[in-house]
């Protein structure tokens, strides 16, 4: 079993530079299998297991799906001619779910299974299916899978009854080529969802409305490909600036969008950090302990949860007591890993009361969901002695290269085995192009 192994204590010193965000590449991945003309060209995908695996999912399909040497990948979805995801890629993450809404707008049929992901509590489709629904399409539910079918997908009005990401993004795939107008209230307004709408439009959509509480699509005959480079990975930038507050260190998160930040760099800063703002980079430093924070995760531009994880390892060292509710997931699962280290947490329903402690010992640790990965880094970083971490094909899912970023920042972090997502990208690789 590959493991991490992290001799932690050192101040993270240096220059990082942050990858394209994981959630907007698997949303506009799948998205530019609509088009029928010409084949879109992606940069800045990060080179995780889940886009390794949502390129296999679509190659399944008959989509063509492959990296060139200089890391760009191309999608031409001319060639989309099967309607069955295989059960053994989609089962390994949630937004594998997206190829519904590709099937049934370009097809009108899908059979997909009910996806898995990361164990965050229960996160039912039912909203996605409901959508589809009432934009024509006759489901069943039958043996684990989806099954769809639909000879006239039509816009319709829908409102989505908890501001869902999923949903919204499976729910503007499917909506592209139907007859007619969607109108789709309450949708959530993350960063992701603008890139997507934006993509969309380049290939020739009409989205208006996405990063608002309203997002109306008119329907069109045809998409053509494009050239396009995902936005950066705000949650991978604010897992290093906390990792940078909980060692003590001093380092540049550079590439990143500062306005998908502010809610966490309110944060940090109210932790004691001292921020520096740039155009398009953030240099934080920490000196002395820090400060015990409260606040609840919430529906962007509030604070994020899947940056709660690491919030909580951060506050693990504070001088004082912490709350954070969380209001979005079942995400605490990982707590008791974290007080193998020597931690201080409780937690009652959806809150952690966090009390700060003088030092955190290495320990062997579990991951348990993909956030809860990168806050067991974090804090073995910031830990007295060895700290052993299993699960890495968790955290692969959703980080490109991270013990390498972290290495070059100065912490003493090894892989021991292979990386899973080498031999994903293996199958999806071509060459002197």
């Amino acid at each position: 079993m590959a493991r991490l192994v992290i001799h932690g204590g050192n101040a993270l010193h240096g220059e990082v530079r942050i990858s394209g965000a994981k959630n907007s590449a698997l949303a506009i991945i799948v998205a530019a299998a609509l088009a029928t003309e010409g084949e879109s060209v992606l940069e800045n995908i990060p080179h995780d297991s889940d886009v390794g695996t949502i390129c296999l999912i679509l190659r399944s399909l008959g989509v063509e799906a492959w990296f060139d040497s200089q890391g760009r990948l191309h999608v031409n979805g001319k060639t989309l001619n099967r309607y069955q995801a295989p059960y053994d890629l989609v089962r390994k993450m949630r937004a594998s779910f997206y190829c519904a809404g590709l099937l049934i707008g370009r097809l009108g049929r899908a059979e997909v299974p009910l996806p898995g992901g990361c164990a965050i509590g229960s996160r039912p489709v039912d909203f996605h299916i409901r959508g589809f629904s009432q934009m024509g399409a006759d489901i069943t539910i039958e043996h684990g899978f989806m099954k769809a079918q639909c000879n006239d997908l039509r816009g319709a009005n829908y409102y989505i009854n908890r501001s869902s990401v999923g949903t919204t993004i499976n729910m503007m795939i499917a909506a592209i080529l139907a007859k007619g107008t969607t109108v789709l209230e309450n949708v959530a307004k993350e960063p992701e969802i603008v890139d997507l709408a934006i993509f969309l439009n380049g290939m020739g959509a009409k989205v208006r409305g996405a990063g608002t509480d309203v997002i109306r699509i008119d329907g069109v005959e045809s998409l053509h490909g494009i050239e396009y480079s995902i936005i950066p990975d705000r949650i991978e930038a604010g897992t290093f600036m906390f990792a940078a507050a909980i060692t003590g260190g001093d380092i540049i998160v550079k590439d990143i969008v500062l306005e998908h930040l502010r809610s966490p760099i309110i944060k940090i800063e109210e932790a004691g950090a001292i921020i520096e703002k740039g155009t398009t980079e953030v240099r934080v430093r920490v000196n002395g302990q820090l400060q015990p924070i409260d606040l609840e995760t919430s529906p962007y531009p509030g604070f994020p949860t899947d940056l709660q994880q690491p919030l909580v390892a951060a506050m693990c060292l504070a001088d004082g007591a912490s709350v954070i509710r969380e209001n979005i997931f079942d995400r605490f699962r990982y707590v008791d890993e974290l007080r193998r280290m020597g931690a201080d947490i409780r937690v009652e329903r959806e809150t952690a009361i966090i009390r700060g402690v003088p030092q955190l010992t290495g320990a062997p640790v579990e991951v348990t969901d993909l956030r809860a990965g990168a806050a067991l880094v974090i804090a073995g970083l910031a830990a007295s002695g060895r700290t052993e971490i299993y699960g890495l094909d968790i955290i692969d899912r959703g980080y490109e290269n991270l013990e390498e970023k972290f290495r070059n920042l100065g912490a003493d972090i090894a892989r021991e085995e292979t990386r899973e997502v080498t031999d994903i990208f293996s199958q999806i690789q071509r060459v002197n192009v």
